[in-house]
């Protein structure tokens, strides 16, 4: 026998809210209504955003997540669509309903089987009574103080216009509001209801406000109470599972495994920091080493950090290497670290402190100073291994065997940018050059790569895999 719920509330827990604020009466309504439905709490999700709303999921006894300001009808699509037999309940204020209001009448049109309360008290509560989309004509608040000029948003008319397919609009004062919200929560499709409420922190002594006020203000914006609206369309996530029934459990493309050719001597897990600037091809070398460990049977990760910027700033890659499965990703103690830049340098201090006698840190000659860490520290010279420009452009434009030494992977990388370079110069003018070029430098690339292979890599045909792309080494 299933013994029915007494509250979803928290045991013990107490709403963090102002003296009178109207979201500890939403609230209370929520929790009535989920007591009503005897939903499941282990298929119930609430989502949040920023703002004082948002720190209502803590006390509720099911399933939460908590996001960025204005993008908690993103997080709940997302959820909805994942697992359509979820009830997925949304939180957000007037604040994070202008913010993101973009995907609220998109989720509307859609009709995404989520239940939205927007909390509306008509200015930005946590950060200081900001105006909001909802603040009525005339209002007060810290960025209005003259009175605000703005006509508010109708959330209610927004989303009946796209397609919603309940709409309910009141206050947290109204007796039916647990029910109202029970119905919405049942509602197959999208379903909102805006709840007027007061902020007692701002807008009820900036503005005189009372419940009274609350609506006087409701009926002399012309707008209704009451539920608005009901529509019974489709809602989105069943019937993708409906259209696409024949397709589910199965890959939208083709599955490209990555076959292993390669052995490995990787004796232990290994954990790569690549710590350098934007535009050094830092993310494209951790993709190489990553894509060399897993034709080499291993298993392997790759997380990147970047600036919002283009070209300016740090790029930090993070690549483990392992025989077993990786089920940690982060990298809090690397055993190899590459410090490149200053740009990257400034992103690996903890990680340096971090470091013990048995790891590496490889250091530019301009930084090894700057390095102060217990483990072994190599300096090496990048321009130690660069040649002319005209013998790279030479070696790009040639197809080659190819060996995976570290030299070599130089090598090709300064070969790809002198050809990029010199395709800019007219070839007219040094087509001549070229061709007696060709001829010498091709002697040279083959020494290099008899060089390589007397080192221990080796080469390959045309066209081959090149035996020696085993990045166990690292």
């Amino acid at each position: 026998m299933i013994q029915e719920l007494a509250t979803f509330r928290v045991a013990g827990s107490r709403y963090p809210f102002c003296p009178g604020c109207g979201h500890a009466l939403t609230n209370d309504a929520l929790n009535a209504a989920l007591v009503k439905l005897q939903l499941d709490p282990l298929k119930t999700v609430i989502v949040t955003d920023i703002g004082c709303v948002g720190m209502s999921d803590q006390y509720f006894d099911v399933n939460a997540f908590h996001g960025l300001h204005g993008r908690a009808i993103t997080y709940a699509t997302g959820i909805k669509l994942a697992n359509p037999e979820l009830k997925v309940i949304v939180l957000m204020g007037d604040g994070g309903a202008g913010i993101g209001g973009a995907h609220l009448l998109n989720a509307a049109r859609r009709n995404v089987g989520l239940t939205v309360l927007v909390f509306n008290n008509f200015n930005f509560g946590m950060t200081g009574g900001q105006h909001s989309v909802t603040t009525p004509h005339g209002g007060i608040t810290s960025t209005t103080r003259g009175g605000n000029l703005e006509r508010p948003l109708d959330i209610c008319a927004t989303v009946s216009v796209n397609g919603a397919s309940f709409v309910y609009r009141g206050t947290a004062f109204d007796k039916e509001l647990a029910d109202r919200i029970a119905e919405a929560i049942q509602t197959p499709g999208f379903a909102l209801l805006d709840i007027w409420e007061l902020c007692t922190a701002y807008y009820v002594p900036n503005n005189k406000f009372s419940k009274t006020e609350l609506l006087q203000t409701m009926q002399g914006l012309g707008l209704a109470a009451g539920i608005l609206q009901r529509m019974d369309n489709p809602e989105l996530a069943h019937a993708y599972r409906t259209e696409f029934a024949d397709q589910l459990g199965k890959p939208v493309l083709p599955p490209e495994p990555i076959e292993q050719k390669f052995e490995s001597a990787l004796a232990k897990t290994t954990r790569v920091l690549l710590a350098g600037a934007a535009g050094g091809k830092v993310r494209s070398t951790a993709s190489a080493l990553a894509l060399g460990g897993m034709y080499s049977g291993l298993w392997a990760t790759q997380r990147d950090d970047y600036p919002t910027t283009v070209m300016s700033g740090y790029s930090v890659s993070e690549v483990i290497l392992s025989r077993e499965e990786i089920l940690y990703t982060g990298v809090n103690q690397p055993d190899i670290l590459a410090v490149l830049t200053p740009e990257g340098l400034s992103q690996a201090p903890r990680q340096l402190k971090a470091m013990d006698e048995s790891q590496t840190v490889y250091v530019v000659p301009e930084l090894a100073d700057q390095i102060q860490t217990k483990a072994r520290k190599v300096i090496f010279h990048l321009n130690r291994a660069a040649v002319s420009r005209k013998s790279l452009a030479v070696a790009a434009r040639r197809p080659r065997p190819s060996c995976a030494t570290p030299a070599c992977i130089r090598w090709k990388h300064s070969a790809r940018r002198s050809m990029r370079a010199s395709a800019k110069t007219s070839r007219r003018r040094i087509s001549k050059r070229w061709k007696r070029a060709r001829r010498f430098y091709r002697n040279v690339i083959t020494r290099h790569l008899c060089r390589c292979t007397r080192r221990g890599g080796t080469t390959a045909r045309r066209g081959e895999p090149h035996a020696g792309a085993n990045f166990a080494h690292v």
